[in-house]
């Protein structure tokens, strides 16, 4: 039997394209999930891999989505032949239980490893520079201005948490917050 399995890291990443990538490949069954390639405990992958047995065949769109890490990549492969599993990687090919295709796996995945390194580190390198500039803030951008925050502190004081939520879309956690902020200042 074929399976095909598909991963995202993020929310924000599209699945779709790899669900699609299996499905024309022809896997009869596929499994997909959001879950950080980092991680060796994948759920899903894990349950694929306890139920394939000789003869099947594991179908993964590209080499980082099986294994991010070589040796992660090597254990698994090896698992697999000794069970009589093969492996296909869309866009490498099928891998070969031969000196040479673990040779070429094995290359293949140290790339794979190298390059998310890399990624890593001129992320890093990038937040290095942007904390240099004055105005540089860590973390995600206020979601309402300093203005809005105000007008809704200001109908709190005649209508209730849920009230100046529904007019103004802030979250009551938002408020509260926004409160002891406020209080604090005064101290």
């Amino acid at each position: 039997m074929k399976y095909g399995y598909a991963r995202v890291s993020t929310v924000g990443q599209e699945i779709q394209g790899q669900l699609k990538l299996l499905e024309i490949e022809g896997c009869n069954k596929i499994y997909s999930e959001r879950f950080t390639g980092t991680k060796i405990d994948r759920p899903q992958f894990q349950e694929l891999l306890s139920i394939l047995s000789e003869g099947d065949t594991l179908v993964v769109t590209k080499l980082d989505r099986f294994a991010r890490s070589t040796v992660e990549g090597i254990q698994t492969i090896k698992r697999l032949f000794e069970r009589g599993v093969k492996v296909h990687i869309l866009n490498i090919g099928i891998v070969e239980d031969t000196p040479t295709g673990r040779l070429i796996f094995n290359i293949l995945s140290s790339f794979a490893e190298f390059e998310r390194d890399m990624i890593v580190e001129r992320t890093q390198e990038g937040k290095v520079i942007a904390r240099q500039r004055k105005d540089f803030r860590e973390g995600r951008p206020n979601k309402f201005s300093k203005k809005q925050i105000d007008h809704a502190l200001n109908l709190l004081k005649s209508h209730s948490y849920n009230e100046v939520e529904n007019m103004t879309g802030i979250s009551k956690s938002t408020l509260i917050r926004a409160k002891r902020k406020q209080a604090s200042k005064y101290i």
